[in-house]
């Protein structure tokens, strides 16, 4: 039975919610292959208000192709609310798929178009996610899938090395003249304006050494010579385990910037995730191994710790930053039970993985700093020193 898809998500300047995404899809199809195309039987995986995603059966077609294709439909985009993730999403999946087809971790793009707003996927079925795999009942799966993970996102890094100049040329393809990594713009506000939240909020004072440390960090928004491609946003649901082995999915923030910023995922862990939970003892360590192995074939240099270790503290701590400014002040909302570790619990750990991280590497100004944030957070009403739990998998 065929579901009733809407027109998919809404423009909430404008109102208007574009062409229906699977008549938007067959336009763009019969355009790119030069014969009508139809499809039918859509499933809607997602429709949030960044973009609809829809499944849908390839009904009748003159040429070979899948049986089953993904639509990713966004709705208009105004140039004033920043970077355009309809083109970050379409070039980072050309940019896969001008790989060789080993080399693609990501599903191959099979058609897209910027006046209909819509890409065209590979189907890549219905493999678990990393999220299935965390949430479930098997440890031993659940650890194999999250060191196949650190393994691919250091593939990815290392197989996108030095492919910057072929993002920037796919870009202005699509009319981009200038872009930057979406996250860096709320970044830099965030490490400028914490201390005063932290003061205000919390009780806590900034050290000045600590602030300072805080601000350098900003050097991995910008150009360094460890700059790869990085999916933004790889949270376990957005990552596929299948029988290929691990793909990553939603580039809507994809970009090219310092890996260490995608590494620190490894370490807080999923910090752009409110749904995360704990992991076992040791395993963010297994993970950076991992990571490490394959990146080291392009930086040989992050193979030593003296190099590595001050860089990724500098990311745990950009990330824990960003994620602790855009929680405070606590909303009204915020004591109640949503799916997952509440926020002010997750946001505990981070300080406190923050603290020991920070101590390990002898900086303990910041050490002491991330020590007075996690206490604060825990005296919060309801927090009672709730410790975040581990992923189910693991328990």
């Amino acid at each position: 039975m065929s579901l009733v898809i809407s027109a998919g998500p809404v423009d909430a300047e404008t109102g208007d919610s574009g062409p229906d995404p699977v008549a938007a899809a067959e336009a763009v199809l019969s355009k790119r292959f030069g014969a009508p195309v139809r499809l039918a039987d859509p499933e809607e995986l997602s429709d949030g208000d960044k973009a609809a995603v829809l499944r849908v059966r390839v009904a009748a077609t003159p040429f070979s192709l899948p049986k089953t294709l993904v639509i990713k439909r966004y709705p208009p985009h105004r140039t004033d609310r920043g970077p355009d993730p309809f083109a970050h999403e379409a070039v980072s999946y050309q940019l896969f798929t001008a790989l060789a087809p080993e080399e693609r971790l990501a599903p191959e793009l099979v058609a897209q178009a910027s006046e209909e707003r819509v890409v065209v996927i590979e189907d890549l079925g219905r493999s678990p996610t990393l999220a299935d795999k965390l949430l479930g009942a098997d440890a031993r799966s659940a650890e194999r899938a999250l060191l196949s993970w650190a393994r691919t996102l250091g593939r990815l890094h290392a197989i996108t090395a030095g492919r910057e100049a072929d993002f920037d040329a796919l870009m202005r393809r699509l009319g981009v003249r200038r872009w930057q990594d979406p996250l860096a713009e709320q970044a830099r506000t965030a490490l400028a304006e914490l201390p005063v939240l932290l003061r205000d909020t919390l009780g806590v004072d900034t050290a000045p050494a600590v602030q300072q440390r805080a601000l350098r960090t900003a050097r991995l928004l910008g150009a360094t010579r460890y700059r790869a491609f990085s999916p933004a946003n790889a949270c376990p649901d957005n990552t596929m385990v299948t029988s290929r082995g691990v793909r990553f999915l939603d580039f809507a923030a994809g970009c090219v910037r310092d890996v260490a910023l995608d590494a620190a995922f490894l370490r807080v862990p999923f910090p752009s995730c409110w749904c995360a939970y704990a992991l076992p003892v040791g395993m963010s360590e297994a993970m950076i191994a991992a990571w490490r192995a394959e990146v080291g074939s392009v930086w040989a240099d992050l193979e030593d710790d003296a190099v590595l270790l001050p860089r990724l503290l500098d990311a745990q701590l950009l990330w824990v930053w960003l994620s602790t400014w855009q929680s405070l002040p606590w909303p009204a909302q915020a004591t109640v039970q949503v799916p997952g570790p509440r926020r002010a619990t997750a946001l505990t750990a981070r300080w406190e993985r923050l603290r020991s991280d920070a101590a390990a590497l002898g900086v303990p100004e910041l050490a002491e700093h991330a020590d007075a944030v996690a206490h604060a957070l825990q005296a919060q009403p309801g927090q009672d020193a709730v410790e975040l739990p581990l992923y189910p998998a693991f328990r």
